[in-house]
């Protein structure tokens, strides 16, 4: 029976992890293959080089690239030397970067040059002509960088990787070692920004301790050995990759595969090639794999576990695909990733409707939305957890403050409800209750009931207003294949399945290609408005 690394900090994981597991493959991608052992000598070498740059404990530098090896060196390196590892969004505009890179007063990047359409070192130039706008911004490494510059440069376009790494031979190796010794259990890894759409996105600190810890109780739930391979197409930037996936793996000594960035041919190819095991999917990658003109000319026989979020016919996705332990999951970055998990070895019934139970050390209670009193189970209402949580929003101690209740539960903002057995059901977001007629609606058990239609692939419903009764719901339909419900079908079946007040005023058909999802594929509810035609 394996057992939870004796580690604490993610220096001594690395370091246990890599005298347990010396050569096994611990991180595979961009064309490269790294052991234990030779993903803590490249971590030590980086660390190095990273400190000659000046880099100390507790300062905050920062990570922008796509998924390859060396984000995950990088990270490490970050640990090894105390410092804070700030994970930026490869998606985000110049605007969300200099928020990023400004509140989180990044003294150093660590990044590809060019990304896609996006090309970082002229990105970078426009926010800082004259160091103005980002003054503790000091110094900029960078991947695939033709020419370096002087390093510690105060302007200019910073050095490369390789110059970072010959770097090393300034700093013993003893040093960062010490340095890796002096960090503690409590101390901030990594400071994640959450992808705020009309307020400022929040940063999150996260510590050492739980990264470790509560990644490790997600493993256990889906079954992962340090014989598991994981396909990771997931960016590491969000919480779901670096806080989730990664240390899961990482943890049981298993081994990351990384795919740069999400294509579907590519991915079905690489979880053949590499016998992947575990997926971590998001619904529009899994619905992309399943859709794709060679997944049925592809061996993806090894799949077996992982973890997803959706509806349960998005995750018989997944096991259409091979994952037939496929673990439905919910939380947040604030709460390590997940909080609750669904065992592998449950039924598939309960994997598909289930987010399951509360991860060793999480509490979990269901309180009344407008009196904050718990419910029994059975009852919906807001979920608020106890356990591993975030330290606090950074710059923000009143947003802290009021993100915990007097009990010590932190408000999810989510809606939910336990059954007997302690599972959760997640129930939507809280701000997307719909009041109509002052009765609070949860839209996504009008969703529920729709997805129950045959001719309904998804359903997506919100409130808009009326002049009668507030708020009436509207409900965005994709349909399945080779169907076209009409509304008043739609209606009909509402009626048989709904109090008359869940019954949505109108039902409008659309394609998957029309929702606004974030970067990270989850539908904007709160766009979804623009589809709708005026009455």
């Amino acid at each position: 029976m394996a057992h939870m690394p004796a580690s604490t900090t993610i220096p001594a994981l690395l370091e246990e992890q890599a005298r347990k597991f010396p050569e096994r493959e611990a991180v595979v991608g961009s064309g490269r293959r790294l052991s234990y052992r030779a993903l803590r000598d490249e971590t030590l070498r980086a660390a190095r080089g990273l400190a000659a740059l000046g880099v100390r404990k507790g300062d905050h530098a920062a990570i922008l690239m796509d998924n390859r090896p060396e984000w995950i060196v990088a990270f490490l390196a970050l640990q090894q030397l105390g410092a804070t590892a700030v994970g930026l969004n490869t998606w985000a505009t110049p605007r969300e970067m200099q928020y990023a890179l400004a509140h989180a007063e990044v003294k150093c990047l660590i990044a590809v040059d060019r990304f896609r359409k996006n090309d970082y070192r002229a990105m970078l130039r426009q926010m800082q002509p004259h160091l103005q706008n980002l003054p503790q911004l000091r110094n900029m490494v960078w991947l695939n960088a033709e020419q370096g510059a002087e390093p510690g440069r105060a302007a200019g376009d910073g050095i490369s990787w390789g110059e970072l790494q010959g770097m090393s031979g300034d700093v013993p190796l003893e040093q960062v070692e010490a340095a890796g010794r002096a960090v503690s259990p409590t101390d901030t890894a990594l400071l994640l920004y959450t992808s705020g759409s009309t307020a400022a996105p929040k940063g999150i600190l996260l510590q050492h301790q739980n990264w470790i810890r509560n990644a490790w109780n997600i493993g256990e739930r889906q079954k992962v050995t340090h014989e598991d391979r994981l396909w990771l197409a997931v960016s590491l930037f969000w919480s779901f990759g670096s806080v989730n996936a990664m240390p899961n793996i990482l943890t049981h000594g298993a081994c990351v595969v990384l795919q740069e960035h999400f294509d579907a041919g590519e991915a079905l190819a690489l979880i053949e090639q590499e016998r992947c095991s575990i997926m971590y999917g998001t619904p529009n990658m899994v619905q992309a794999l399943i859709e794709h003109p060679t997944r049925a000319q592809r061996n993806l026989s090894t799949l077996r576990s992982g973890a997803m979020i959706g509806t349960p016919e998005q995750l018989m996705g997944a096991v259409a695909l091979g994952a037939k332990n496929i673990c439905n999951v919910y939380g947040l970055s604030e709460t390590y990733g997940n909080c609750a998990v669904t065992d592998a070895h449950e039924s598939l019934d309960v994997r598909l409707h289930s987010v399951g139970q509360p991860l060793p050390g999480v509490a979990l209670r269901i309180c009344h939305i407008e009196t904050g009193q718990p419910l029994p189970a059975g009852e919906v209402g807001e979920i608020r957890v106890k356990g591993p949580l975030f330290s606090a929003y950074y710059k923000d101690e009143a947003k802290t403050r009021e993100s915990y209740d007097s009990d010590g539960f932190f408000h999810t903002g989510d809606l939910g409800q336990l059954d007997a057995q302690g599972r959760l059901y997640y129930k939507g977001r809280l701000k997307e209750m719909v009041k109509s007629g002052g009765i609070n609606i949860a839209p996504i058990e009008v969703e529920e009931t729709l997805m129950r239609h045959p001719g309904v692939r998804a359903a997506y419903v919100i409130g808009v207003p009326d002049a009668q009764l507030d708020e009436v719901l509207v409900a965005i339909i994709i349909p399945q294949e080779g169907h076209q419900p009409s509304p008043a079908l739609l209606k009909a079946f509402c009626k048989q399945e709904l109090a008359a007040y869940k019954v949505p005023a109108r039902f409008h058909l659309a394609t998957d290609a029309d929702l606004p999802l974030t970067t990270t594929g989850k539908v904007q509810k709160m766009k979804l408005k623009d589809l709708l035609q005026p009455l």
